[in-house]
């Protein structure tokens, strides 16, 4: 495990630049981009079998495959997918918009919100959650045609609860993982369809692959690897908190966990419970133990960092969260871990990484749906107007656009 204890003032531009961890498989993801583009599926089982070993001869998930995995999955985990899908669901249906229309001295005016068409979702092998996640807002918002790939295993078999989970949202599903899952969605192939925007989160080829073809199609945000940032006081306890940056390092090679606290008990407190818990010493990603002189000074740091994921365990809470600009998703106190978001509380697990929460949102209905504005003029309703459009429109040089002005209301 890589435990690493360092204050505040010594952190260097390398712990706020996560990005390049990307940007190094740029070159490798671009030759799988172009592979996909030239050959389409035949590329892409090529490429299964060179990188997972999987042994594929077609993409698409047929009846059998989606029945045998209700075969040989219990009661009970099926009951635990279809709580997750109602609270994931019941949430997400808040973010619905509804078209609004004002009348404004004879004109009306308002918006319209049109759902997309076509969406890909990338799941990271096993992650039923990240299916339930990607899907749900898409079919909240009315997205019709929802592809979803995956990787199989070895023998070409999708992981059950995936499966499971596609079914419960009734989508697509095709076997194929990385970086040339994105791009068979990009391109479209003889099996994958062609989509409009791809979300879902994935390793640092997912996402490089994501950002690399953007140009092309679009993309929720880069969303991996996973990261985690604690800032604490003694009012927390160490052993939850141990598990919580252990449950980070789960994930990836590139995942990053981060406590900042004003205690320095806490950080010994907090070290001797990774030691006891962490007694396989297999975790993947790194952990930050940082001390600081001050909530204020924790809180400017974590802006700087804009985790992916941000709990929050102080006397007084509610004041760092006021002062929180920069943040994926946010979980306050002892008894809000980030694994209860991960599966069941409801919010959404597929949030910007790398920084990006300085700008982006975490992935909701808002990204599978177009906003559309709309006016409607009669001729007095123009005359209110027209004057200074024609004035304006003169202004710019563009005549043109005044005539169209004049010819009606002149």
């Amino acid at each position: 495990m890589n435990v690493k204890k360092c204050h505040i003032k010594h952190l260097d531009e390398r712990f706020f630049d996560r990005r390049s961890i990307i940007e190094d498989v740029y070159e490798d993801v671009k030759r799988i981009i172009d592979d996909v583009r030239r050959g389409g599926d035949d590329a892409i089982i090529r490429l299964e079998n060179k990188f997972d070993g999987a042994d594929i001869d077609n993409l698409s998930v047929t009846d059998e495959e989606f029945n045998s995995a209700f075969d040989n999955v219990d009661q009970k985990t099926i009951d635990c997918l279809s709580l997750a899908y109602e609270r994931i669901y019941s949430y997400h249906d808040k973010q619905k918009r509804k078209n609004w229309f004002i009348e404004k001295d004879g004109s009306i005016l308002g918006e319209i919100f049109v759902p997309m068409e076509n969406i890909g979702c990338y799941v990271p092998s096993s992650y039923f959650s990240s299916l339930l996640m990607s899907v749900i807002p898409a079919k909240v918002a009315g997205v019709k045609n929802i592809s979803v790939c995956t990787p199989p295993n070895k023998k070409g078999i999708i992981n059950d609860l995936v499966l499971i989970a596609a079914k419960m949202t009734n989508v697509s599903v095709y076997k194929v993982g990385g970086a040339q899952a994105i791009a068979g969605m990009a391109y479209g192939t003889e099996s994958i369809p062609k989509v409009e925007k791809i979300v879902g989160p994935g390793n640092k080829y997912v996402t490089a692959a994501k950002i690399l073809l953007r140009d092309r199609v679009e993309i929720d945000f880069p969303a991996g690897p996973s990261e985690l940032l604690i800032i604490a006081d003694d009012s927390a306890n160490s052993s939850f908190l141990a598990l919580d940056l252990l449950a980070q390092a789960e994930h990836d090679y590139s995942s990053i966990a981060v406590l900042i606290t004003t205690s320095q008990g806490l950080i010994e407190a907090v070290e001797n419970d990774i030691r006891r818990e962490d007694d396989t010493n297999r975790r993947k990603g790194s952990i930050y133990l940082i001390k600081s002189d001050s909530i204020d000074d924790s809180i400017r740091i974590t802006n700087d960092f804009a985790p992916e994921h941000l709990e929050i365990v102080t006397k007084d809470s509610i004041y760092v969260l006021k002062h929180i600009k920069n943040a994926g998703s946010i979980f306050i106190g002892n008894y809000s871990p980030v694994a209860a978001g991960d599966y069941a509380s409801g919010t959404n697990h597929i949030l910007p990484t790398a920084g990006y929460a300085k700008v982006l949102s975490g992935l909701s209905v808002d990204d599978f749906i177009k906003r559309i504005s709309v006016q409607m003029l009669d001729k007095e309703a123009l005359k209110v107007i027209g004057g200074e459009v024609i004035y304006m429109a003169k202004k710019e040089g563009l005549k043109t656009h005044a005539r169209s002005i004049e010819r009606r209301i002149l």
